[in-house]
């Protein structure tokens, strides 16, 4: 695992002579977009970076022709795709990997929210998040900021502090006493003097443990204790977080204490025994390195692309680098991998350590928040759009709910007759081409309620008999895909395709609905089902990458 002790570069530091100026422009851009949610209009991005409108729109270009984001009319929104760059960080830290489920088995157990946290040079940032589903449950994102004294884990990180530490804490309160510049929090109301934190941080050394009482905002209370390496240093600390409603700090700390405590023990043996894992493959290969400015276009900044796919370098068992391994990882030459890592460190997102390079948790500010509670038919709505388009017939997701399905996604065509549904609504899963192309992929077991429950003839084409019906599944689940022609209703033709998670298990469905007049079967098959199954596999690559790291909702 990487050292956490690391330390970055400050990002307002001097910039160095051999820094990329286009893959700092670039990295403020997607900081400005993180801070606004994701989403914000290409002028407004002029104003808050300062850059002049064409380097926003040069930008703009190349980080989408990169996939990681999408130009929708005058606003510029971050894509899933984005979070590869996160993920490196986290697989390359492995904490993840190794603790996850542990914290969501406490979760589980106490019935509250639990998150892990690592130090962020003054403050510390979320890496996972198990929370309750409440009226009033915690809101922080995997990759939000906190300042280290709003919060329980913040005073035992503190404990491993330098001198240097202090003082740059000691500055950047001074220079910002309402933490305006941490976006995921509210500002601070009445600035409380700096001795109060120094004590909190005596009592988390001396006691093992830490309590935010209400610190960040009325009603949220947490206990915090960290998990340390082999080393016997702070690898993360681990919180249960509750409200006011359910506990207060000392009721909290009585209650939940001891299971912490055994949670903790227990993830700290899973970071002493877990073996060694053979280095994985880059996860983001510039498949655009190879090709020539003519045909990325004269929009295209390469050299902002290729500082950004330096971040992919790293991941499962590639947790530090040499120059070298960077270049061989992304086939960039040495020097232009230097330049990158070197304006990469002077921005924070990069620490060295004599030839080794590590990822620093800034990493996780670059899209990650807002990305991190992505849905999966906000996934697929933009893949959706064009492939209505493109065919002028309508283009849905449903999602399995009990012996129906559910439409969670849809794109409809403005054609005078067109297929009236709309998002939420239920159809019976045996008679819809969605429907059979989930349960295809079921186990026999898991079939059977569809077999043996009622079959309704909706119209004379309705397949009603239970040993016809397994044998049109077996058809879809070798061919891959279902074709429903007037069962569900006369004269509606509808062709569907299967939607996978990392796992391969299919999680949902996309389809194209159309009038019978619209097309032949044959033409469907022939024309539709392609451009079906390219757009299935379009949502299944931003599926695998939102949710290597973060649980996407279906709905």
């Amino acid at each position: 695992m990487p050292p956490t002790h690391l330390t970055p570069a400050k990002p307002d530091a001097v910039e160095p002579a051999e820094a990329v100026a286009p893959l700092i422009r670039g990295v403020t851009v997607l900081h400005r977009l993180t801070e606004a949610g994701g989403t914000q209009s290409l002028s407004a991005l002029e104003k808050t970076t300062g850059l002049a409108r064409s380097t926003v729109d040069r930008i703009a270009a190349t980080l989408a022709r990169m996939g990681y984001l999408r130009l929708d009319g005058r606003d510029a929104v971050l894509t899933p795709r984005l979070m590869e760059l996160g993920n490196a960080y986290l697989a390359a830290l492995q904490l993840p990997r190794l603790l996850d489920t542990r914290a969501d088995a406490l979760a589980d157990e106490l019935d509250e929210s639990v998150s892990l946290a690592v130090a962020d040079r003054d403050g510390i940032r979320f890496i996972h998040q198990a929370t309750r589903r409440r009226a009033m449950s915690l809101s922080f994102r995997i990759g939000d900021l906190l300042p280290a004294e709003r919060t329980a884990p913040g005073p035992l990180f503190a404990t491993e502090w330098t001198l240097e530490d202090w003082a740059r804490w000691r500055d950047r309160r001074a220079a910002d006493p309402r933490d305006q510049g941490f976006p995921a929090l509210p500002p601070r109301e009445h600035p409380t003097p700096d001795t109060e934190f120094e004590e909190r941080t005596h009592q988390a050394g001396t006691r093992g443990w830490a309590l935010d009482d209400q610190l960040i905002e009325p009603g949220l209370v947490a206990v915090s204790m960290p998990v340390r390496d082999r080393g016997g240093r702070v690898a993360c600390v681990v919180s249960v977080v509750s409200h006011t409603s359910q506990h207060s700090a000392q009721s909290l700390r009585e209650t939940m204490l001891p299971r912490l405590r055994a949670t903790v023990h227990a993830m700290e043996r899973d970071l002493r025994d877990a073996p060694a894992r053979p280095p994985a493959a880059p996860a983001g290969l510039a498949t655009w390195t190879g090709a020539s400015k003519q045909e990325l276009g004269r929009e295209f900044i390469e050299s902002l692309a290729r500082g950004l796919t330096v971040i992919t370098a790293f991941g499962e068992g590639r947790d530090e680098l040499t120059l070298t391994e960077v270049a061989q990882a992304t086939g960039l030459a040495r020097a232009t991998a230097r330049r990158a890592l070197i304006t990469l460190e002077h921005l924070g997102h990069v620490a060295s350590r004599g030839r080794h390079f590590t990822l620093t948790p800034r990493v996780l500010s670059l899209g990650f928040p807002p990305l991190s509670r992505t849905t999966l038919p906000q996934i697929a709505a933009p893949h959706l759009a064009d492939l209505a388009g493109r065919l002028h017939d309508s283009a849905s997701l449903a999602v399995l709910a009990g012996d129906e399905i559910q439409y969670t996604a849809r794109v409809a065509t403005s054609r005078i007759m067109s297929v009236n549904i709309t998002v939420g609504t239920r159809l019976p899963a045996y008679a819809t081409s969605l429907g059979r192309v989930m349960v295809a992929d079921l186990s026999p077991a898991g079939r059977g309620r569809f077999l043996t429950g009622r079959l309704d003839a909706l119209t004379p084409h309705t397949v009603t008999d239970p040993a016809a019906l397994a044998a049109t599944l077996d058809r879809v689940r070798e061919a891959g895909y279902a074709l429903v022609d007037g069962e569900l209703e006369e004269g509606l033709r509808s062709i569907a395709a299967p939607v996978r998670d990392r796992t391969g298990a299919v999680v949902a469905a996309v389809n194209v609905a159309m009038h019978s007049s619209r097309r032949t079967v044959e033409r469907c098959v022939a024309e539709v089902l392609p451009e079906l199954s390219a757009t299935a596999g379009l949502i299944e690559a931003d599926l695998r990458v939102a949710g290597r790291f973060t649980r996407v909702p279906a709905t």
